[in-house]
């Protein structure tokens, strides 16, 4: 029953069929209240989920809802402000999905399949250890020198001890692509045993460092570029909202009156 309504509501889509649109398919009510199949597609996740799994979850979630409207917590102001900011994240999203073109073009996804072959045509799945390091930048050059000589990454750590700097030490398994790409192309030269430091800039209140890592193994495992299309075009596509929201934003800036009214130290 739920995939036939499903089906109807994409002939709808298409034009092919005199039927009520996806939006006013009705599968549930939950105390008077409708869910709709739009409502339900979008808990479809991962994509190719159960359909009738997303609707129970849709369920489940509009009971709760209404229990926390009967307790009124939508009026608690911090509750408030939290929705609206959801809301006002929700729009600015959808401006710029109308704002950017959606389509990646086939010459756009060749050419960074080409250019990035660590990734793809060369791609590996690296076992590493590795050294999560809180050091100012002074300890990371001494520390690089320090790798240089170093014949295993317990030395390593034995040298940031003596020096009582923090770090913490993990093991892991990763493809290419789950990896800083700013590590993967000297990982792809590196072989079992290697040690390089890569640097990490200070970011959202976390100090700055360096990540040491020692590869143990590397296996090959290449993408073709079918196989890596939905990777693509989808880095690619988050590359250009970026791209267009900084225009954007700065075109939005230049044309807009805005005065700051508490001064807020940097």
């Amino acid at each position: 029953m739920l995939r036939a309504l499903l089906l109807t509501a994409l002939c709808t889509a298409l034009g092919g069929c005199e039927r009520p649109s996806a939006d006013s398919q009705v599968l549930a009510r939950v105390n008077g209240a409708e869910i709709s199949l739009a409502a339900v597609g979008t808990a479809l996740a991962p994509p190719g989920g159960s359909l009738r799994d997303a609707l129970e979850k849709v369920i489940d979630r509009e009971l709760l809802v209404q229990r926390a409207l009967e307790l009124h917590l939508d009026r608690d102001p911090r509750i408030a402000a939290s929705i609206d900011a959801a809301r006002r994240q929700i729009l600015a999203q959808a401006y710029m999905d109308k704002l950017v073109p959606a389509d990646i073009s086939r010459d756009e996804v060749r050419a960074f399949y080409v250019e990035n072959a660590p990734l793809f045509a060369e791609r590996r799945i690296y076992r590493l250890r590795e050294l999560v390091v809180n050091a100012p930048a002074e300890l990371v050059d001494m520390l690089r020198a320090e790798s240089v000589r170093a014949a295993s990454l317990e030395e390593i750590a034995a040298w940031l001890r003596s020096r009582d700097a923090r770090f913490n030490a993990v093991a892991l398994t990763q493809p290419a692509e789950e990896l800083p790409l700013a590590y993967v192309p000297r990982l792809a030269r590196m072989k079992d045993g290697e040690i390089a430091v890569f640097a990490r800039p200070a970011y959202s209140g976390f100090p700055g460092g360096a990540s040491v890592i020692q590869l143990e193994h590397a296996e090959d495992a290449p993408l073709s570029e079918p196989q890596a299309l939905p990777l693509i075009e989808r880095f690619l596509a988050g590359r250009k909202r970026l791209e267009v929201a900084a225009v954007e934003v700065r075109r939005l800036r230049g044309a807009a009156r805005i005065e700051y009214v508490t001064q807020i130290k940097p």
